[in-house]
């Protein structure tokens, strides 16, 4: 068996893994007080330092210089694919579980093939069977998640009465939060369709990345700092939410080489994980 040609299938399988992992524990640091804003804050400041050493090192060789009108779009994407999705992400888990948090992450293959055909990088051709099979795979996804959303079953597990993270929620809530995490999905997917102009103009990926965690965290702690005015909020002590910020830039995340990836065809050949 030859691993390597499966090695996109098993990247795949362990960044599930870990954006699971990922969502139990910010739920855990959100449900026990810790603001969104600084816990967002705090994760991109990391995520940027951990970032940069690689982005100086290992892309020295493919820098080019970033023009200004680059600079400015690549701005507006980490303004609306980060800093509005992390926030909306972060704000939801107040209202809604973990486990529907990361189920709702299925969704976003769907909703990047819906932005595409309206923008006219996916031509919706009906005719072909692969077509047939997004157009359907996008449906079921999408009710499935209609169906988390509007539809609760009995409790499987309470846990204990002071569990935070298994606590029950009214249908208000749970509907508030799903909305939320909705608009995160789309501005989520909006980020990945905007990729790939930005790495046609700008192809340095992992400064390019560096750059979009460090404009969020900028944008992040500018909007912390004025909701967020109790110096008790910001301080971080031995608990799992200094153990849930450490662990969240950590994640495995996907950046791809526009010369070897067609969105249209989603003919994605190569796959290289860094940290986001």
């Amino acid at each position: 068996m030859n691993i390597r040609k499966h090695m996109t299938v098993i990247a795949m399988i362990f960044t599930q893994l870990v954006y699971a992992g990922m969502y139990l524990l910010s739920k855990a640091a959100i449900s026990s007080g810790m603001k969104p804003s600084v816990f967002i804050t705090y994760r991109q400041a990391l995520a940027t330092l951990a970032l940069a050493p690689f982005a100086y090192f290992l892309d020295r060789n493919e820098s080019i210089p970033l023009k200004f009108y680059v600079f400015c779009k690549i701005i507006f994407v980490s303004l609306v694919g980060v800093t509005l999705s992390l926030n909306l992400n972060y704000i939801a888990l107040n209202y809604i579980s973990a486990t529907f948090s990361t189920a709702a992450n299925n969704t976003i293959p769907s909703l990047v093939f819906i932005i595409a055909v309206f923008s006219r990088i996916e031509k919706l051709a009906i005719r072909e069977k692969q077509r047939w099979a997004k157009i359907i795979g996008t449906i079921l996804g999408l009710s499935g998640a209609m169906i988390f959303t509007f539809y609760k079953g009995p409790h499987l597990y309470m846990g204990h009465a002071n569990n935070l993270i298994a606590k029950d929620y009214t249908k208000q809530e749970w509907i508030k939060g799903s909305i939320l995490l909705l608009g995160s999905m789309i501005t989520w997917a909006l980020w990945l369709v905007m990729q790939v102009s930005v790495l046609t103009e700008y192809p340095s990926k992992l400064r390019l990345m560096t750059l979009q965690n460090g404009i969020s965290c900028i944008a992040t702690t500018i909007y912390g700092a004025i909701v967020e005015h109790s110096i008790q909020s910001w301080k971080l002590r031995l608990n799992v939410n200094l153990f849930s910020i450490v662990y969240s830039p950590a994640k495995p995340d996907m950046v791809f080489d526009k010369d070897n990836i067609s969105v249209a065809d989603r003919k994605w050949e190569k796959l290289e994980i860094v940290t986001l």
